[in-house]
Formats: structure tokens, C-alpha cells, sequence
């Protein structure tokens, strides 16, 4: 048999479209509303890990197309000419102190200029590890919990996520994928994309046996 080398990274570039909303639809709502030239200049997304809190700010940096966008994980993008209309950090628990006082700055720039500051964290505002300033300043604008996913929507996702590759996705592969796979949807999608390119590259059919194979590569 040949060698199993598979890359499982999560390859796809994020979009609003492709985002499992789950118990979000309002979040996605005003997210898509907001990039549409709503009058929100700032949003602010919080949630565990994997919970799609990467996923939306790269999306709605990737849908800003007819405009300026930037996005930074753990830092504050470098503006040295003119202020960009859409601006996302994510992480913002990472910032050390200097990172702080910039991102405090690019708010009120942003809101001068009539921006769209998109930020992420691990927590509320009121329960962040930051600057009173900079903590009260992302609690002024929308502030939304990113929800994660039941089992029954992440099923359903997988489920959706292979018939769009072409092939039925076994209950047991489904249920094997949930149980033992990393918790978050992107590398669980990841891992159903080595899947089916190993069993393609094997000429046999998804399964169980199959997976073990792909996630003892992970």
C-alpha cells in the first residue's frame, strides 16, 4: 500500500457563506448588515476556542473586496497612510500592553473615519486582561457571544460539507469523526477532506477503518 501523506490543515478560504451559523443567525445577520454600510462601527465576538470567532473575522475581511481591509491575529495592523474601512483583530487577549494602547488609538480613528472595527477574545469585555480604556471602548459598540455548535449541527455539517465533495458520509464515520476528532468544526471539516482523499486515492469507499488511518496522521 502507498504511503498515507496527507495535508490537513484547514485550506479554505473563510466566507460568511460557508459559516455553520447554528444558534448565530443574529450574529451573521449583523455582521453582513454592518459590511453592507450599516451604521455599527464596531463589533465585538467572543467565545472559546474553535468556536468560529477566526472563521467570521477572516470572512468579513475577505468579503470587504470593493474596499480597504486588514486582518491581524495577536497584533494591530501598521496603517502608515490612510485608515482602512474595514479592520479586524482577533485575539485581543494576546496584546501586550503597547499592542493595547495602538488598538485603543485605532478605535477612535476608526470611529473618526467612519471605519468597521471588528475584534475578537477569549472573553466579555467586562472579563477581559486588558486596559480599563480599551475594555470599555469594546463594550461600547455590539457585543456578541460566538456560540458553538451541538453535535446534532456539526453532523449535520459534515454531512452537508461531504455531499458537496460528492460522496454519502456513513452514520459510524460521522459518529467515529464527533467522538474522537478535535472539537472544532474547521479541522473536523479538515479531516473529512484527508478522508476522502484517501479513500479516493484507495479506490474504496469512507469508513471507519479508513478514518483511523487518516487521524493516526493528524
Amino acid at each position: 500500500m502507498s504511503q498515507l501523506v496527507l495535508d490537513i490543515s484547514p485550506g479554505n478560504t473563510p466566507t460568511l457563506e460557508t459559516f455553520v451559523a447554528g444558534s448565530n443567525l443574529e450574529l451573521l445577520s449583523a455582521l453582513r448588515h454592518a459590511l453592507a454600510g450599516g451604521s455599527e462601527r464596531s463589533i465585538y465576538l467572543w467565545g472559546d476556542e474553535g468556536s468560529g470567532k477566526s472563521h467570521l473575522l477572516q470572512a468579513c475581511a475577505n468579503a470587504a473586496q470593493s474596499v480597504r481591509a486588514l486582518y491581524a491575529r495577536g497584533s494591530v495592523p501598521v496603517m502608515t497612510d490612510s485608515i482602512a474601512d474595514v479592520v479586524a483583530v482577533d485575539d485581543v487577549e494576546r496584546l501586550d500592553n503597547a499592542a493595547q494602547i495602538e488598538l485603543f488609538d485605532l478605535y477612535n480613528r476608526m470611529r473618526e473615519a467612519g471605519g468597521l472595527l471588528l475584534v475578537s477574545g477569549n472573553a466579555s469585555p467586562l472579563h477581559l486582561n486588558l486596559r480599563d480604556d480599551l475594555r470599555t471602548r469594546l463594550g461600547w459598540g455590539l457585543v456578541y457571544q460566538v456560540h458553538p455548535l451541538s453535535e446534532e449541527e456539526k453532523a449535520q455539517a459534515l454531512r452537508q460539507h461531504a455531499q458537496s465533495r460528492g460522496f454519502a458520509l456513513p452514520p459510524e464515520v460521522v459518529q467515529y469523526l464527533l467522538r474522537h476528532g478535535r472539537r472544532d468544526l474547521p479541522s473536523l471539516m479538515a479531516t473529512l477532506d484527508a478522508l476522502d482523499e484517501h479513500s479516493l486515492r484507495l479506490h474504496r469507499a469512507p469508513s471507519v477503518p479508513l478514518l483511523k488511518e487518516v487521524m493516526q496522521h493528524m
